[in-house]
């Protein structure tokens, strides 16, 4: 059926504002349902995307109803299409992405097609925030070495990203030193309303990044997808996804003037958790809401991975607006999104209980129950209260092995080793912190905790506290504006003296990006055998994410990171033991120099102003002079390097041809792996260094490379070869073949333990199909793209075999069929 066949809805189209009336809106209250009125806000989007882009074809008028009957479909397994109006990507996804797209568009040139047909059809934002590491810390040019340090590295990444921009329509690169991406949407890319092509419609967009749900604390719905799915929204394809349950997360109560939106967003992980609500939608309502700022409840959407929702939404009310005011967007934007939003009923009351819509079910918080905390030492959702951290830690000592034990033998729990560091002596011992940083766009997005992070800093400093030399601290806002702020205020060069320098302008150690530690410190930590700790402001502390030589990692608010930083252990009681002891002999506790949240919200309303936010962003585009000086090619068609270890052509449409291929069966398969539950995609495809001693760092140096010039997985995701070798190598892995953690494995034929990649190409080269035996929640977290794409090339031979599996959709199977997505759209782009 052609896709220009008349939209059916068309009838409720007209002016927003009868003065201009070409800028019109498809005015869902005209459809005259009286269902529209009770669902849920998150819903009522993806509605108007199905009414407006509804042809009969893509988007069928029965999807409009199955929307509409939300209600009704609770028991069943509906599916929706769904089409974003925009996609966002940082560059460790984006640059497989781009890579994808240039020999997609390869491919269809060999079948005959039109190249010039892979081109986003939406606005497709990538930002530059995931190559940067702590390489240089705790000096005032530490920020300038590491990114002259990140340019160098990675020079031959941003050169094909500019290819990019120059070669795709619709794809604008948002260069290195800008900003984190989920904070720049934040506060500079999104639109809350789209004013396009004379239509206004909600902004809703999809990302290659978990977190991209950070946006939904803004009223836009977003979640995160793999590149893979994301590059086919770019291609015009909606997203076919099953009608989700809402769940409705009702707030009320005040916080204590002692707690943070990471107070928060932890309780809220955990309690999710416990609810459960993976596949589902989060929507938060009642009159706590009207309590968080815009940073707050951006906070808490932002985490909504791992809390395992699809989405955490709260809807768009009057702080929404000041928000967009005080980030310095157009008085006229202010204007038409109201407008918009009151007239389509988007626009909420959170203190007007005739506006709460129906809900799958309901649950609670009353934010006065919230108390400081952490969650650790191994994931998100282990909340821990700062009260309890030391019996807590001194309990996962001895525990065995798991999410929250670390099988130390109780004589070695006392173990201390002295080592020296800079001509002083020092030692360590289990529980001491090694890391910490004030990091991740879940909160230095916020200034009210960057901001409460710099008064406790200014304190400590007054009360003549200090942070010992060897913990690695470092400080990688988020944006220029948390910079400029903190330096308006005052209370950056506390910030510095405590040794929090900035480091650089993106996720940094969130990812895994945190640098190497000391020598002394790494042998201290060896020698003894010793869970050390990393103390972060992020949202990830999967093993092995932070740094391999920290076991035991925790989240914590900023504030808590200095905290922590100052006191040199987890193991402490901060409402029993001083923080530190002065140089003056004096205790003091961490009561004495923890700011209130009015103090912090005074400071803030000082200094968070709206000319800030219009200075750093009316020169995004050159704030980098080394990217303004950077030659790219401008081909429609790229010129692949075979030199290059960063960007190769995939092997994933190779022999690729028009008409589908029927399946073969398989015989006789080995298990690669036997993997128990919750193995993350950080333990399929890891982001952080390239151990030396690894398959990938083997090609690399066969390739001529140095260790110091492996760089890290996440910037080489656009060499397979690299990826391939890299699949499995997290060195948390734990496989039952060898009942230990490693990135190894038994290569059954012999009986021989080879690391994953060299067992899965020995199998390879013998023509044996393979398969991996995994639990629940396999594959989950971010990055999906290589936890998809590595075990492929490990595993697949070209067979398949008959089990059963799950399919949610009709276009998952479809997609099956093809050999995935991409080889779907590239059999469609080269029709006639």
């Amino acid at each position: 059926m052609s896709a220009t066949v008349r939209n059916p809805f068309q009838h409720i189209v007209e002016p927003l504002d009868l003065k201009d009336p070409k800028q019109q809106f498809y005015n869902l209250s005209k459809l005259g349902d009286p269902r529209y009125d009770r669902l849920p806000f998150s819903i009522r989007v993806l509605l108007e995307s199905a009414v407006r882009n509804c042809d009969e074809f893509l988007v069928k008028s029965s999807d409009v109803e199955s929307i509409l009957n939300w209600k009704q479909t609770q028991t069943q397994t509906v599916e929706v299409p769904f089409r974003p109006a925009r996609v966002i990507l940082q560059d460790f996804t984006g640059v497989p992405a781009v890579v994808d797209f240039a020999a997609m568009r390869d491919a269809v040139m060999k079948l005959g097609g039109d190249p010039e047909k892979i081109n986003p059809v939406c606005p497709a934002d990538l930002v530059i925030d995931h190559s940067i590491q702590v390489d240089f810390n705790r000096k005032s040019d530490s920020l300038h070495k590491n990114q002259d340090l990140e340019f160098d590295r990675n020079r031959e990444r941003f050169q094909f990203l500019k290819w990019g921009s120059k070669a795709f329509k619709n794809m604008r690169i948002i260069p290195p030193g800008s900003g984190i991406v989920h904070q720049v949407n934040l506060e500079y890319l999104a639109r809350v309303v789209f004013k396009q092509d004379g239509l206004f419609y909600p902004d809703s967009l999809v990302g290659t990044d978990s977190h991209t749900t950070m946006i939904d604390g803004l009223g836009v719905l977003g979640w995160g997808v793999g590149g893979i799915e994301a590059e086919a929204v770019m291609l015009g394809q909606p997203i076919s996804m099953v009608l989700p349950e809402v769940v409705g997360y009702k707030l009320s109560g005040k916080p204590c003037k002692f707690i943070t939106s990471t107070d928060i967003v932890l309780t809220v992980t955990k309690h999710l958790r416990q609810v459960g609500v993976v596949g589902k939608f989060v929507e938060f309502f009642g009159p706590g809401v009207a309590q968080l700022s815009i940073a707050d409840r951006a906070t808490i959407a932002n985490m909504c991975p791992e809390y395992g929702a699809t989405a955490a939404f709260f809807p768009v009310d009057d702080v929404s607006i000041q928000y967009l005011k005080q980030t310095g967007r157009e008085a006229e934007k202010q204007a038409y999104i109201t407008k918009y939003l009151k007239a389509v009923a988007m626009f909420r009351d959170y203190t007007d209980v005739a506006q709460d819509p129906d809900f799958t079910m309901v649950v609670e918080l009353d934010l006065t129950t919230v108390v400081p905390c952490c969650s650790g030492p191994k994931r998100p959702q282990d909340r821990i209260a700062v009260s309890n951290m030391k019996t807590d830690f001194e309990a996962c000592l001895g525990a065995k092995h798991g999410f929250k034990g670390f099988q130390m033998a109780p004589e070695r729990h006392n173990t201390v080793v002295p080592f020296h560091f800079n001509g002083n002596e020092y030692s360590l011992s289990h529980g001491s912190v090694v890391i910490a940083a004030i990091t991740s766009c879940t909160n230095t997005s916020n200034p009210s905790v960057m901001l409460g992070a710099g008064l406790l800093a200014k304190k400590a400093i007054e009360c003549g506290l200090s942070v010992k030399p060897y913990i690695k601290t470092s400080l990688s806002p988020g944006s220029g504006v948390v910079t400029s702020y903190l330096k308006e205020s005052g209370v950056m060069d506390y910030l510095s003296q405590l040794g929090f320098e900035v480091v650089g302008y993106g996720c940094m150690t969130c990812i895994g990006n945190s640098g190497p530690l000391p020598v002394p410190v790494v042998e201290a930590i060896t020698q003894g055998d010793l869970v050390a700790a990393g103390i972060l402001s992020g949202n990830r502390n999967f093993e092995g994410r932070v740094h391999p030589n920290t076991r035991a990692n925790y989240l914590a608010s900023p504030p808590l990171v200095i905290a922590y930083a100052i006191a040199g252990t987890v193991k402490i009681d901060f409402d029993n033991e001083p923080i530190a002891i002065n140089c003056d002999g004096k205790a003091i506790f961490l009561g004495d120099i923890w700011p209130t949240r009015e103090e912090i919200q005074a400071v803030e309303r000082t200094f968070v102003i709206p000319s800030m936010f219009k200075e750093v962003y009316e020169k995004i585009d050159k704030v980098n002079e080394r990217w303004n000086a950077l030659d790219a090619p401008s081909d429609k068609l790229y010129t692949w390097d075979p030199k290059s270890t960063y960007i190769k052509s995939p092997p994933f449409f190779d022999g690729l041809t028009k008409k589908l291929q029927p399946p073969k069966s398989i015989h006789d398969a080995y298990v690669l792996l036997n993997l128990g539950d919750s193995v993350t995609t950080d333990h399929i495809s890891p982001a952080g260094n390239i151990a030396r001693n690894s398959s990938a760092a083997r090609h690399l140096t066969n390739r001529g490379l140095s260790p110091r010039d492996y760089n890290s997985y996440g910037s080489r995701r656009g060499n397979d070869a690299v990826m391939a070798r890299g699949t499995f190598a997290n060195i948390r892995l734990f496989n039952k073949f060898i009942n230990k953690q490693a990135p190894q494995t038994i290569y059954l034929p012999t009986g021989e333990t080879l690391d994953v990649f060299d067992a899965a190409d020995r199998y390879q080269q013998a023509g044996i199909p393979l398969m991996v035996l995994a639990g629940k929640e396999y594959g989950s977290g971010s990055s999906r793209d290589w936890a998809a794409k590595g075990p492929f090339l490990l595993l697949d031979t070209g067979k398949t075999f008959q089990a059963r599996m799950r399919f949610d959709t009709d276009v998952e199977l479809e997609y099956f069929h093809h050999g995935g997505i991409l080889n779907y759209m590239i059999r469609k782009m080269s029709e006639n």
